[in-house]
């Protein structure tokens, strides 16, 4: 499992080249809690938002995101409705995890990749406030069979209360 947040952050190296083109700002999903793009820093107030497409990313590494070469950026399509980790309108982290009884599971604090493939989303780290999370520590909710990610919730079946595991997040991380 690797944490959104340990990616977000991470230069982007061209393996053609060596060079650093820039640094992931934030990951993109699409409908199917796919990683679609990674954001990228922009460089100035009014540049344009740069990309790369899933597809292009080489690799997902402990220290670096590598594509091919430099022509794997591009311009962020923003007619598309992208969902975004960490930034902006829509976005994940700050979302209260509902079930569809009602039941408020936790907020959203962190969002787990698989391992080998990068781009699919596995789980959530939940939190229930500073005191909750010193006295009893987050949990870690595997993404369910089916979620609706809603303009204001993030509702999962009944009995995804049961699938909530404690987690302990080391003070490195």
């Amino acid at each position: 499992m690797k944490r959104a947040r340990n990616v977000i952050g991470l230069p982007i190296i061209c393996v053609q080249s060596g060079k650093q083109v820039g640094i992931a700002k934030d990951l993109l999903m699409g409908d199917e809690w796919h990683i679609e793009a990674v954001l990228l820093e922009t460089k100035h107030w009014f540049s344009s938002t740069s990309c790369i497409l899933w597809k292009d990313v080489i690799s997902l590494g402990e220290d670096a995101i590598t594509i091919d070469n430099e022509e794997a950026i591009s311009r962020l399509d923003e007619s598309l409705a992208y969902t975004s980790i960490l930034n902006g309108d829509r976005k994940v982290t700050g979302m209260p995890v509902l079930t569809v009884n009602g039941q408020q599971l936790g907020v959203v604090d962190d969002v787990y990749l698989d391992q080998d493939l990068g781009n699919n989303v596995i789980g959530y780290e939940l939190t229930e406030g500073f005191i909750s999370d010193w006295k009893e520590g987050r949990k870690w909710l595997p993404l369910p069979e089916s979620v609706t990610l809603g303009e204001d919730a993030i509702i999962v079946p009944v009995h995804c209360n049961e699938l909530l595991e404690e987690i302990f997040i080391s003070k490195e991380e």
